[in-house]
């Protein structure tokens, strides 16, 4: 409980900090009491109504992200890998849509994807894309946005076309490996086992039939002691990473709840007018917006929904393409596997890509 308490006493006050020091400035005194009253209740509706909205979605998320994460197995994955540089940006594409992973849990899984003998430029692929790519951020886009549903299919589009570039650059100008570390595991074992010496193999094969009866007995008697210990681990462990995740996920979206409530209530509707419909600023502003919230991809998409009267919908499609590709938690997360040179060079990447397709989808769909 004291841990919790610190880790949000930082951003708590810094927040009524920065609040009272706008006050300051601008009013040079505190505003009634009755006033203080008024905008808290209007604060938290508003963060209420975006929570509410969001929360089956984020429970769907975190259930199938359990289910891919303790059934699905890393060498079916292997196995399907396609050794075509396009081949394989679409094959990270494809794999988004079938494993609908947050980006919580997205980078430990690739990580073990690549130890597995899993190629660098899909794997980073599939870090960008997977968020987005899947049935339940579809849903969910579509449910906040009713009214355009062609946000959720410019949405999908985005992503996609964003994936192409950037594998395709990828491909082309990447010649040594990005990762700070050097994978070992499950290739490696795969390769010491493939050339194991002949002799030892033939001392296994005399000791063999000596050794049946005892094993087959050991074996028995473990089976028909522990299957139902294995099977309670395995529904321990799913509810462990479930609760883990759905805390983890569900901390990011009060915040970027509240933030958003807080400047829909304190922030004048003219300056927000004026930022949103910017052709240009508008885009930056919400791209960066995306970036400090970190926003889980399951419920992003009712946050920007809450500025659809005062942002242009290419700002809004940039907010929803950029922030699950690239934000706060997933920039240290990529730093744990990748050079720092190589995480500021695709971060530039994608926001100039996303930028750029962000206008051209306003231009011609939105």
């Amino acid at each position: 409980m004291s841990s919790t308490l610190y880790r949000w006493s930082l951003p708590v006050s810094t927040v009524i900090c920065a609040c009272l020091l706008i006050l300051i400035l601008t009013t040079r005194e505190l505003p009634p009491m009755g006033m203080i009253l008024n905008d808290s209740k209007r604060v938290f509706a508003a963060s209420m109504d975006i929570f509410l909205d969001a929360l089956p979605f984020m429970f769907m998320g975190v259930l199938l992200s359990t289910v891919v994460e303790n059934f699905i197995p890393e060498t079916f994955i292997r196995r399907m890998t396609p050794k075509h540089p396009l081949g394989g940006i679409l094959f990270a594409c494809v794999l988004g849509i079938m494993f609908p992973l947050c980006e919580c849990g997205m980078i430990p899984f690739v990580r073990r994807l690549m130890r597995k003998g899993m190629p660098v430029y899909i794997a980073v692929i599939f870090i960008l894309v997977g968020p987005i790519l899947n049935p339940i951020v579809f849903a969910s886009t579509f449910m906040a946005f009713r009214s355009e549903p062609e946000m959720a299919y410019s949405r999908m589009g985005l992503t996609f076309g964003v994936a192409l570039i950037v594998g395709l650059l990828l491909t082309r100008f990447l010649k040594s490996s990005p990762l700070r570390h050097a994978m070992s595991g499950g290739h490696s074992a795969e390769h010491i086992h493939t050339h194991e010496p002949q002799h030892q193999h033939d001392h296994d094969h005399k000791h063999h039939h000596h050794d049946h009866t005892h094993d087959h007995a050991h074996k028995h008697d473990h089976n028909h002691g522990h299957g139902h210990s294995h099977g309670d681990s395995r529904l321990a462990i799913m509810f462990s990473h479930g609760t883990s995740e759905l805390f983890e996920m569900s901390k990011y979206l009060m915040l970027g709840a509240f933030l958003t409530a807080l400047i829909q209530t304190f922030v004048a509707q003219d300056s927000l007018s004026a930022i949103g419909q910017g052709t240009f600023i508008s885009h930056v502003f919400m791209m960066g917006f995306a970036y400090l919230l970190s926003l889980c991809s399951t419920t992003d998409a009712f946050v920007a929904a809450s500025f659809a009267k005062t942002f242009s919908p290419g700002s809004l499609l940039a907010f929803l393409v950029f922030g699950p590709m690239i934000d706060v938690k997933s920039t240290l997360m990529l730093l744990s596997i990748f050079k720092a040179r190589f995480v500021l060079t695709l971060s530039v990447v994608v926001a100039v890509t996303v930028l750029t397709g962000s206008l051209l989808f306003m231009h011609f769909f939105l």
